[in-house]
């Protein structure tokens, strides 16, 4: 069965989150980087 899930992360790369779900024995197909936004510890600095 395949699925599509969308998750939101904080302080996290595409590689870790692929990294992280091979290790939990979900084979992962694709990931996609739809949008980022700045939170507000990053508009301070």
């Amino acid at each position: 069965m395949n699925s599509n899930f969308m998750l939101k992360v904080e302080d996290a790369k595409l590689p870790d989150i692929q990294k992280a779900l091979q290790q939990a024995g979900i084979k992962v197909r694709s990931i996609i980087e739809t949008f980022k936004e700045e939170t507000k510890k990053e508009e301070t600095q």
